[in-house]
């Protein structure tokens, strides 16, 4: 009997926050390789990675510059302040 495993498919949502927006946008989302291409630059670029599974399950539904919906908001803002934390010693770091 052959067994089935359900392959696990990599999923990405690159969100952009700007002055002037009302909420973080998404900037670029996919499955796949699209996803790991997408991983892959910002990892090239040095942009901070935040793994969410269930956030991105509900990030990917958005259109491409499509606002988050105010019911993503707190997760989000989690995730800006980790990002904000990581920067903040990441500069402790250096100044030492």
């Amino acid at each position: 009997m052959k067994e089935h495993r359900k392959t696990k498919i990599n999923k990405a949502v690159a969100l952009s926050y700007k002055k002037g927006y009302n909420a973080p946008k998404v900037l670029a989302k996919g499955r796949g390789e699209v996803a790991d291409n997408i991983v892959k630059i910002a990892e090239k670029s040095q942009v901070k990675i935040f793994k969410d599974e269930n956030l991105v399950e509900e990030l990917i539904k958005l259109d491409i510059y499509e606002e988050i919906p105010p019911s993503l908001y707190e997760a989000v803002a989690n995730i800006i302040y980790f990002v904000y934390k990581l920067d903040r010693e990441k500069e402790e770091q250096y100044a030492k």
